[in-house]
């Protein structure tokens, strides 16, 4: 094989483009060099040229931000002659100079301020990379004066929601795929509403910042049969949007996961890989890779950039109801009545098995002689087991939270098998069940009463490496909650939006001490008698997504209610089929703060009393 060792001296000589030119070989080249003073510009130093300047269009605009306020002393005769590119590099100097001169009459320096936005970005992205909670944002934001505004979808029950700012997907029981488009704005208006003469607000506060509903489709349950119809069959029981805007998918009772195109919502792939019902879905961070949850007891992973399906992960002993992903490739799933939280290390190909169904998880809760009555709120008499793990959500890479059937958050931490943490009764107690619906007899005895039943945890999400945990239930209210410095305890910020209650403290100066057991003799909640619940039904999903750079505006909720659990009907509340929008904005400092006596928060403050450790009050 020839190579340039070997080629002969003439045909090296003849690749020497550099070389100049002698005798004869002048002479007949100069047609195609000629006069070097008469050369045209090379390619590269004509983009050199337009690199420093993009057209004339930009020494306008140097003329004119020389001129509109700025220090003009410099003589206009600088500028006359010359080159264009030299008066654009002198009007350029002349630009920052005065720029340099504004900022150092207001006492700053630009550069040691953009030096600490970029130092503080580039922890942040270090920290989110490295998966460890970063961002405590929990205290930051007033959530008893959010805003909200609900819609009407009218449909059935609504089984599930996902974010995609600035878009809703919301999915329901009768077969039903929405797209909606939130606001851009606030949700309220800024003006104070119009009341008429009878005190009535003639235009609703909300009118103009209602969702939109742009676009619907319909499945049919007579195409069950039909293996190549393109849509659901049966119930949509969940749905998730991926963050690049392009993809959407729901899963159904059905054992169809379909991916939508999220522009116009047609279907792109629909996917028969299941056994059984499709009941979670969750997009890895930044990705497009999905995970689906199923009754089969099986976790798939799918590649949405390729339309495939990729593997099966195998290990619960019971359905997966619920699972959760971010960015590493990694997830954590619940399997119901095993009881059991499973960390997938997809690419280890291993798991980590976290094992429930503790009680009330304070010891100090569980050995306390509790009395129930009517007459001052209903509380429990012995601790009340855990069923089943119904809900998961992600704070970072090593830590999660659980909601239970035994209305319970627990904490965790994938270095530990048991909760770190447990907060039991995080949406209180149903009333018991009336003498005549206990007992089969015409006139039953009146002191035959059932025990309270704790509400579940039907929904929970979480701000991705951040403190803020949301839950829901069918109390009629979306609570929050934070992690406490020490990553081992779960606090209460209180329920989510304005009510009576507040406005009424903030009237009076003075907070009203209520019962932290829910339940009344009229069935309403003691704590929240008197109180306007915002979210009447069953919470059974929640969406969060932030808004503004880094979430500096606010944080947006999404609750869907229904008015029963998406999973079946073992429990019917007086509710509408409709979906609640939320939006909690940053308090300023010294507004918002719970007042405080001792120390016992009374007034939607994060503690409570010692002697009700894992029982603290919304």
């Amino acid at each position: 094989m020839s190579s340039f060792f070997t080629l002969p001296s003439s045909a090296k000589k003849r690749k020497r483009q550099n070389a100049a030119p002698s005798g004869a070989s002048r002479s007949r080249k100069s047609k195609f060099t000629g006069d070097r003073s008469a050369e045209k510009p090379r390619k590269r130093a004509k983009t050199d040229d337009e690199s420093i300047s993009s057209g004339d269009s930009e020494l306008d605009v140097l003329e004119a931000d020389s001129k509109d306020g700025l220090d003009t002393s410099g003589s206009d005769s600088e500028l006359e002659g010359g080159t264009d590119q030299g008066r654009r590099i002198k009007l350029a100097e002349r630009y920052l100079e005065n720029t340099r001169r504004e900022v150092d009459a207001a006492g700053f320096d630009a550069a040691d301020i953009d030096r600490d936005l970029i130092a503080e970005r580039l922890k942040e992205d270090v920290a989110e990379d490295k998966g460890k909670l970063y961002r405590r944002i929990g205290s930051d934001l007033a959530f008893d004066r959010a805003v909200h505004t609900s819609f009407r979808t009218d449909a059935k029950a609504i089984t599930g929601v996902a974010a995609c700012d600035p878009y809703l997907y919301i999915v329901t029981k009768d077969i039903r795929l929405q797209k909606w488009e939130l606001a851009n704005s606030s949700i309220a208006r800024s003006q104070p509403e119009d009341r008429g003469t009878n005190g009535r607000p003639t235009t609703s506060p909300y009118e103009r910042r209602k969702p939109k509903r742009i676009r619907m489709t319909h499945g049919s349950q007579r195409q069950s049969q039909n293996p190549s119809y393109q849509h659901h069959t049966a119930s949509i029981l969940c749905v998730a949007a991926s963050a690049d805007g392009k993809f959407v998918a729901t899963g159904g009772a059905d054992r169809r996961l379909i991916i939508w195109d999220a522009t116009n919502l047609n279907p792109l792939r629909v996917f028969t890989q299941h056994r059984d019902a499709v009941t979670a879905l969750s997009f890895r961070r930044g990705t497009n890779q999905l995970y689906s949850a199923s009754k089969d007891r099986t976790i798939k992973t799918w590649s949405l950039d390729t339309l495939a399906y990729v593997e099966t992960l195998f290990g619960h002993q019971d359905e997966v109801v619920d699972v959760a992903a971010l960015a590493q490739e990694q997830c954590i799933s619940v399997g119901a009545r095993d009881r059991t939280a499973r960390l997938w290390k997809v690419v280890e190909e291993s798991q980590l098995v976290f094992r429930g169904g503790g009680g009330m998880g304070s010891t100090r809760s569980r050995s306390k002689d509790w009395k129930p009555g009517r007459e001052t709120g209903l509380v429990p008499t012995r601790g009340h087991a855990e069923g089943s793990i119904d809900r998961v959500a992600m704070i970072d890479e090593e830590t999660f939270v659980t909601g239970s059937d035994n209305g319970s958050l627990c904490l965790w931490n994938i270095h530990k098998k048991k909760p770190v943490f447990t907060y039991a009764l995080a949406h209180g107690l149903d009333p018991p069940l009336e003498p005549e619906q206990v007992s089969a007899e015409t006139n039953p005895d009146p002191k035959v009463v059932g025990e309270p039943t704790p509400r579940w945890i039907t929904a929970l999400t979480a701000v991705p490496y951040s403190d803020l945990i949301l839950s829901g239930s069918w109390d009629g209210h979306v609570r929050a909650w934070r992690i406490g410095d020490d990553k081992r305890r779960i606090e209460a910020l209180g329920p989510v939006g304005k009510t009576k209650h507040d406005l009424a403290v903030q009237v009076n100066g003075e907070a009203e001490e209520t019962e932290r057991i829910d339940g009344g003799a009229d069935g309403q909640d003691a704590e929240t008698s008197g109180e306007e619940k915002l979210a009447i039904g069953v919470v059974n999903d929640l969406a969060v997504f932030e808004r503004g750079e880094r979430g500096k505006e606010s944080v947006i909720v999404v609750a869907a209610l229904g008015n029963e659990h998406r999973m079946g009907r073992w429990i019917k509340v007086p509710g509408k089929n409709s979906a609640v929008v939320f939006e909690i904005s940053k308090k300023s400092l010294g507004e918002g703060q719970p007042r405080t006596n001792g120390d016992e928060v009374v007034n939607g403050g994060a503690g409570h009393d010692s002697d009700f450790e894992g029982f603290g009050d919304a």
